[in-house]
């Protein structure tokens, strides 16, 4: 089980995903139709000033750690903290990437707070999640989901250690 980790992203952090969010514009096959950018890149770069990663933002991967190990981060926007049996996704669109983990984190909507819940070898993810179709109503909470995915509960997630 991970211990999930609050941090306060700056000013400066938040500008910058603000300004890398604006580079990008929208993607293909974006569920949030571009709205999300900003909330991904602000995971992206407080993870990686936090502990220390290079910032890569390729296709397949966001971040490297000083081992060479590639990370990609999945950030989501909520308004309070998460707890335990909350789960992460990852899109059915996003399976092919090639990383070696997956990182999570979920942002206060007024970019104030990241909560880091955890990393999950890309491997092991898969064979642990399970999987949700598009329409498909999360009996918990009522969210009907917006396309297919694979969920996992935050207390699934395993702690970085350095």
């Amino acid at each position: 089980m991970s211990i999930i980790l609050e941090l306060n992203p700056t000013t400066d952090q938040v500008a910058k995903a603000q300004g890398m969010s604006e580079e990008m514009g929208i993607l293909n096959n974006s569920i949030t139709k571009g709205k999300g950018n900003v909330i991904g890149f602000l995971g992206e770069i407080v993870l990686a000033d936090h502990f220390g990663w290079a910032q890569a933002n390729t296709y397949d991967y966001d971040l490297v750690m000083p081992n060479g190990s590639t990370v990609d981060v999945k950030s989501k926007q909520c308004r309070s903290t998460p707890l335990p049996h909350y789960e992460c996704s990852i899109s059915s669109y996003n399976i092919k990437q090639q990383c070696d983990y997956y990182a999570f984190t979920r942002i206060k909507s007024d970019y104030s707070v990241l909560w880091f819940a955890g990393l999950m070898p890309k491997a092991l993810y898969f064979t642990q999640a399970t999987k949700k179709h598009r329409g498909e109503v999360d009996p918990s909470n009522g969210f009907v989901f917006k396309s297919d995915c694979f969920n996992l509960p935050l207390s699934e997630l395993q702690e970085y250690t350095e």
